[in-house]
């Protein structure tokens, strides 16, 4: 009699599990499951390379919420029910609870709910996250209590110490009160020439949210290499430095700029000097590197 009670519960359990993943997922029906369309292989294959500075950022900024959980169930949703679902993954139905909230709101409950599209296993078939720990780059959704939306394919990661300490230390950078702004292109840039053979100075003047005043430097002395630097407000410092890799300063310039100087921007009118702003902006460029990202793509 006991054994059959049980069970009886287990099925309540199960018919209700799966009543949240239908609903779910007609509350986030398209537009928003293709956002997320594909969930990073980090997700779920701890080998596989982890999230590179700029990944961390990009999905940091993005988030309203951004959450150390432990999944508690899961249930996959029938083709019926996952439009969109890329060859080889699974659309999953998460209940978990949360364990930290180490950005947004503090009104985030105990218990949460979302959707996450992961890769089947070697055998095809779909993999067993129960009791793991991940961590979560969300938004809220408006009128449901304890659903959160994934703000991107690769926004939810296996959960590590390093990880999270990582995650911290760019949000950290972020909510800085001298945090830099966004770039979004490139205001202008001048060329001149000095008075020396092989002396020059380049000014880049570049657009940000907030119309905040950001500018590059480039200055060429004879017998010396070129140096560079930003300057981060009204006042054009000549000993600027660049900014550090992996750093919110150098993310917003190696994965904002574009890669060449467009010919609009570049304000001189002889040539040589248009030339020697793109030589300079191409230095420039080639120090920062590479925006790389491992399980983000660039918008």
């Amino acid at each position: 009699m006991r054994f059959n009670r049980n069970l009886t519960n287990e099925n309540k359990a199960l018919r209700a599990l799966r009543a949240g993943a239908a609903g779910l997922a007609v509350a986030l029906a398209v537009p928003a499951l293709p956002a997320f369309a594909q969930a990073s292989p980090a997700a779920a294959q701890p080998d596989r390379p982890g999230p590179t500075y700029a990944d961390i950022a990009a999905l940091a900024e993005a988030s309203e919420l951004v959450i150390r959980a432990e999944i508690r169930e899961q249930i996959t949703l029938k083709p019926e029910r996952a439009p969109g679902v890329a060859p080889g993954f699974a659309r999953l139905y998460i209940e978990g609870a949360t364990r930290t909230l180490l950005a947004g709101r503090s009104g985030v409950g105990e218990s949460l709910a979302w959707l996450v599209d992961v890769p089947l296993d070697a055998k095809g078939k779909v993999p067993k996250l129960k009791k793991s720990e991940v961590l979560l780059f969300a938004d809220t959704v408006p009128g449901r209590p304890g659903t959160i939306v994934l703000v991107d394919k690769a926004a939810q990661l296996a959960w590590t110490p390093a990880l999270e300490s990582r995650v911290r230390g760019v949000l950290t950078e972020l909510l800085a009160a001298d945090a830099p702004p966004e770039i979004t292109g490139i205001a202008d840039a001048l060329s001149v020439r000095g008075n020396l053979a092989g002396e020059s100075e380049t000014q880049i003047f570049l657009a940000a949210k907030g119309d905040s005043p950001v500018s590059i430097t480039v200055l060429r002395r004879p017998g010396q290499d070129p140096a560079w630097g930003v300057s981060w407000g009204e006042i054009i410092d000549s000993s600027a430095r660049p900014p550090e890799p992996g750093t919110l300063r150098w993310y917003r310039l190696a994965c904002a700029l574009p890669p060449a100087l467009p010919s609009s921007a570049n304000l001189a009118r002889d040539p040589e000097a248009r030339a020697l702003a793109e030589a300079d902006y191409a230095l420039v460029m080639s120090d920062l590197g590479e925006c790389e990202r491992a399980i983000t793509e660039a918008p």
